[in-house]
């Protein structure tokens, strides 16, 4: 089997175990986050912008973060490339993969986002991260400006593979995950 074949399995089977969590368990990874974030604040000064993401159908919803810190969201352009703009009132819209993002005058760069926060479909303990299949945050880090900000897995502790995941050669690590178990950052 191809490495695509195999990564297209993985996504069905994770896909299944994230679509049978409940509400209950993806609050709890939520409030890891937000422990995690607070923790991460109080050792710096001047702390840019945390990038998440807009949830999908089940994934755990961060954006609560907002009422405390200044977000970025991810906007994907018609050239595959992903780009993130602050989160301000302005309303959003849909980018290029039909997902709501910001549209404003200019991105964010590596130097304004302290963190970057991804959903996850798994992870394994290699820091391997399933996603949708787009590449659009392995190809954001293969930049080693953006390989230097960290970038957090978010998931329940059910999606986290006891094996290691197919890995291609274009998939680059995590710096860590979130679960409603454990903050591994």
């Amino acid at each position: 089997m191809t490495i695509l074949e195999n990564k297209k399995l993985e996504r069905y089977k994770f896909r299944k175990l994230r679509d049978g969590i409940s509400l209950r368990q993806r609050e709890n990874v939520e409030k890891n986050v937000r422990l995690y974030v607070d923790s991460f604040v109080k050792g710096y000064k001047n702390i840019g912008y945390i990038a998440i993401y807009w949830p999908l159908k089940n994934e755990v919803d961060i954006r609560s973060l907002k009422k405390k810190f200044s977000l970025a969201l991810p906007r994907c352009n018609e050239k595959k490339k992903l780009l993130f703009f602050k989160w301000d009132e302005k309303p959003l819209t849909k980018d290029s993969e039909g997902i709501l993002s910001p549209k404003n005058s200019s991105p964010l760069s590596h130097l304004q986002i302290s963190m970057i926060f991804v959903p996850c479909l798994s992870v394994d303990k290699n820091l391997i991260r399933l996603g949708y299949g787009g590449g659009y945050f392995d190809k954001l880090r293969r930049d080693d400006d953006w390989r230097n900000v960290p970038c957090i897995g978010v998931l329940t502790s059910n999606c986290i593979s006891k094996i290691p995941l197919t890995r291609a050669e274009w998939d680059i690590p995590l710096s860590g995950f979130i679960t409603e178990k454990e903050i591994f950052v």
